[in-house]
């Protein structure tokens, strides 16, 4: 069989050529040309399209679609992964025929997380598992650390496995010969940069290969009503081998974050056609695998004792809300410009509260250094941290700290006035939940009698002034506090 040509073409122009070069011809740009299949010859002879009478129609009127009226109804029954984490992100299951991408970096917990998922989905349903970069052995012997530590199996048996069928091979053609054979409801590629078509010449995790081997995989899984995870990595670079190949052609894009310092693992929802994005699954790494965190409040809260410079707030992930502690911590400069550093909050964000700040408050914070980070290592990024960003710049410049038990929530405004923020409500539940007695939140919010309820003392404010005098006690403008 002859071996189909390939060409080049560069992902900034579409240019193609036939040989490789450093810098695209087109436009000048380097390290832009990627190695696909040729498209076949174009058949000179026009054909005309095959079409049918259709009465009460033209005589161009195409046989194949339907009025959108006439278009049957299937009900979406979700398969549960075994875990409530991940059917949160999923959006409460897996879907028949959807294509599941879990992206992350070398080493963070993806096999782990879906090899523990593929044995709780074993008893309900048939699960096939592809290794394309570890042996049967390697994955037998972690399938049975993680059957007996009662983490992968909910039996503990590390003999019950069935319907959980184990491949390891790195051919597509071998790959798709199983899936049409075993015809399974769930199947788990692993992971897709170490497939390889043969018929490409490129090496296996080059934009080439993953982009056939992923579109082929998604024909058979559209095709068979098979849920497809893949397993994509992210490089140094953040698009190679990882989601940003295959966004457009998986249903759902998960992310799998973590310091590798740090136990906790964080599992995102990028894109999701089935349901809502930007939701959070927790979980926390141990030595026999991963196990769900069903409180991750406490996770990123400090300790007991409170300290100048700290604040809490509450932020909504998706819907789970989130109570989390931020520090701050403000010195004089050595320098002539002063710094700046944000971990877990974006820079930009923290540089504007700095000038609504010392703009309507009056603090001279541009001659001070200014440090914040998020406990826990947690990022946020909705604008309802702005209050306690604020109250925990405020504290350690002058050196304070808050009443224990309180919360802010509140989008800090360029005029120096409090915005409201949304799922207020959901906050505040969580907060009391947790036993804080105090919410400084903007005014108008219509919610003293359900604050009151949950034994909470709502303190609502217009402004950053009065919101920061109603959480520290004192008037942060005044020189003497």
């Amino acid at each position: 069989m002859a071996k189909p040509s390939t060409v080049f073409v560069c992902t900034s122009c579409g240019s193609q050529t036939r040989q490789f070069f450093g810098r695209c011809s087109g436009c000048g740009s380097w390290n832009t040309l990627v190695e696909q299949k040729a498209a076949p010859a174009a058949d000179n002879r026009r054909r005309r399209p095959v079409v049918e009478p259709v009465e009460g129609a033209g005589s161009g009127q195409p046989r194949r679609s339907e009025p959108i009226q006439a278009v049957g109804e299937r009900p979406l029954q979700r398969l549960s992964s075994g875990y409530g984490e991940l059917d949160r992100v999923l959006g409460g299951g897996l879907v028949p025929g959807s294509l599941v991408l879990v992206g992350g970096d070398p080493g963070i917990g993806k096999s782990t997380l879906l090899l523990q998922s593929a044995c709780s989905m074993a008893g309900r349903a048939s699960v096939l598992y592809v290794s394309a970069e570890e042996s049967a052995q390697q994955v037998k012997l972690r399938w049975r650390r993680l059957a007996q530590s009662g983490l992968g199996d909910p039996a503990g048996d590390p003999e019950v496995g069935a319907d959980f069928q184990l491949l390891a091979e790195t051919d597509l053609e071998l790959v798709l010969q199983e899936l049409e054979a075993l015809r399974p409801a769930v199947a788990i590629i692993d992971s897709i940069q170490a497939l390889h078509d043969a018929e490409l010449g490129s090496a296996p995790g080059s934009v080439a290969q993953v982009r056939d081997c992923a579109a082929a995989l998604a024909r058979i899984a559209k095709r068979q009503d098979t849920a497809l995870l893949l397993v994509g990595h992210v490089t140094k670079e953040g698009a190679l081998a990882g989601p940003k190949v295959l966004e457009h052609l998986v249903d759902a894009v998960l992310t799998f974050e973590g310091d590798r310092f740090a136990s906790h693992r964080l599992l995102r929802a990028v894109k999701n056609r089935f349901g809502a994005t930007h939701e959070l699954g927790v979980f926390e790494m141990r030595d026999r695998g991963l196990a769900e965190v069903t409180n991750p409040s406490e996770l990123f809260l400090g300790g007991d004792e409170p300290s100048a410079g700290t604040a809490t707030i509450v932020a909504c992930e998706g819907t789970r809300p989130l109570v989390v502690e931020l520090q701050a911590l403000v010195s004089t400069t050595s320098y002539a410009s002063p710094r700046r550093s944000a971990t877990g909050i974006a820079a930009n964000r923290l540089h504007q509260i700095l000038a609504v700040l010392e703009k309507h408050l009056g603090l001279p914070l541009s001659r001070f250094d200014c440090y914040l980070a998020v406990a826990g290592g947690l990022e946020v990024e909705e604008p309802a941290a702005d209050l306690g960003v604020a109250a925990a710049v405020v504290a350690s410049y002058r050196d304070l700290t808050l009443p224990p038990g309180t919360v802010l929530v509140g989008e800090l405004g360029l005029g120096g006035q409090l915005r409201p923020v949304g799922q207020l409500e959901l906050r505040l539940q969580e907060a009391a939940r947790l036993g804080f007695t105090r919410a400084v939140v903007p005014k108008g919010s219509g919610l003293a009698k359900a604050a009151a309820g949950l034994g909470l003392q709502l303190l609502e404010a217009g402004g950053v002034a009065e919101a920061l005098v109603a959480a520290l006690g004192v008037n942060p403008a005044d020189d003497r506090a």
